[in-house]
């Protein structure tokens, strides 16, 4: 069985900017659709994804999702179920009162687009004058209000250069996460320039190195397959960079992750169009267990040079840019420099190699506080670094180890408390 992680519930295409990259064309932008999904849908849905996964992320988006004002029982209903409800945003409409709002619905957090520091050319991307203004307020009032933000980025060849700024900014304003978001041209994004091959491997080098650097801010790439190729390259002997892209830092649509259209239809991420079914006329769990074009992106027999690299089941490539680039899901991702060597398949960390690791009993009880969605992530990581120290036993310690690299002093959304000083260090 597939454990769904992550959830994207499109719930309108109306917005009130007009993004140049956007996968919507303007007058859907400005109209929406007739046949929405209502608040009852959502939340019949919301009962079905509870069953399909273990706590699972729920991203409530849009186009902008805070035109709507039903986005607040929406969440209610599901963090009733346990789901982690976070919301995903322009900015824009972020006023005290909506923060309140969202934060008494339960809430975790919102992820915020903001993709320059120069207001003239995010209001020019963003297709509205005063748009990054209105954003940086909104910024400010989950700062004030204390709503746990991310800063979303969309980089290209325009706005590449201020990445290390964006960065800085970021850990500035309080944001938990900055996740930098590379462009699939599909949609109205088709007129964007994206940025090269050669410039997106530089890119992600820049973005390890920033991770490395950084202790109190989480820096994430998106839709970056090859940031496993190249970690691992970087540092071949860590088991930390063998985990499998497709359980950590690699594409995740269809195997832990899907979206679902403002009209139901259910699609393997955002950028690949192909609907595998409909709730309205399936059931939701059905779709996500049995849809042949699920199940093939889950166990994917690649083409051209994606078929051919070792680094296949670490990366495997994204699987919507051959198609926005006119070819087959399948096909070799057209955004990456490198050329196979023709080695041996590098395999991702197995069970078999965690069976001789033991948990103590602090480190499980850590482990319990933290929200279900990351347990089985941060357990494979706390593991996979057990590993590379050469022990054999997973403590208390060794997570606060991992938190502080991640999290610096707290861990987002748990507001951690250190087991390690009530429980001991074993």
């Amino acid at each position: 069985m597939n454990d769904l992680s992550l959830i994207a519930i499109n719930l309108t295409r109306r917005c009130n900017l007009a993004c140049t990259h956007c996968y919507l064309d303007t007058d859907t932008l400005l109209e929406g659709s007739k046949d929405e999904l209502t608040a009852e849908e959502v939340c019949l849905l919301l009962d079905e994804v509870a069953e399909c996964g273990d706590g699972s992320m729920v991203v409530l988006t849009g186009g902008e999702p805070l035109v709507r004002r039903d986005v607040e029982d929406i969440a209610a209903h599901g963090v009733k179920l346990g789901l982690a409800m976070v919301v995903g945003t322009n900015g824009t409409l972020l006023t005290k009162s909506r923060i309140e709002a969202l934060k008494l619905a339960g809430v975790l957090g919102v992820g915020i687009s903001l993709d320059s520091l120069y207001p003239d050319y995010h209001d020019a991307f963003r297709g509205m004058k005063g748009a990054w203004e209105k954003t940086m307020t909104g910024i400010e009032n989950c700062r004030r209000l204390g709503l746990d933000f991310q800063i979303h980025f969309t980089v290209t060849e325009d706005n590449a250069h201020e990445l290390n700024s964006m960065i800085d900014f970021a850990r500035h304003c309080g944001a938990r996460v900055f996740n930098v978001f590379f462009l699939v041209c599909t949609g109205r994004g088709e007129a964007v320039t994206d940025i090269t091959a050669l410039h997106y491997e530089h890119i992600l080098n820049e973005l390890i190195n920033a991770q490395q650097r950084s202790q109190d801010l989480i820096i994430r790439a998106r839709c970056a397959p090859h940031f496993k190729r190249i970690a691992l390259q970087r540092d071949p002997v860590s088991p930390l960079n063998r985990i499998s892209g497709q359980e950590a830092d690699g594409c995740i649509a269809a195997t832990h992750y899907c979206r679902i259209t403002p009209e139901g239809g259910v699609t393997a991420c955002p950028y690949i169009p192909d609907e595998v079914g409909n709730i309205r006329e399936q059931d939701f769990s059905e779709l996500w267990q049995s849809a042949p074009e699920f199940k093939l992106l889950r166990n994917p027999v690649l083409n051209g040079a994606c078929g051919i690299c070792e680094f296949r089941k670490l990366c495997g490539g994204c699987r919507a840019r051959p198609i926005a680039s006119g070819h087959g899901l399948m096909d070799e991702d057209p955004l990456c420099a490198y050329t196979p060597m023709g080695g041996d398949v590098i395999q991702p960390i197995g069970e078999t190699d965690y069976n001789s690791i033991q948990w103590s009993q602090a480190a499980e009880l850590r482990m319990a506080r933290i929200p279900t969605f990351l347990r089985k992530l941060i357990k494979q990581r706390a593991e996979a670094y057990v590993l590379e120290l050469g022990e054999t036993k997973v403590t208390a310690e060794h997570l606060s180890v991992l938190a502080a690299k991640r999290f610096g002093n707290s861990i987002p959304a748990t507001r951690a408390r250190n087991e390690t000083a009530t429980h001991g260090k074993d």
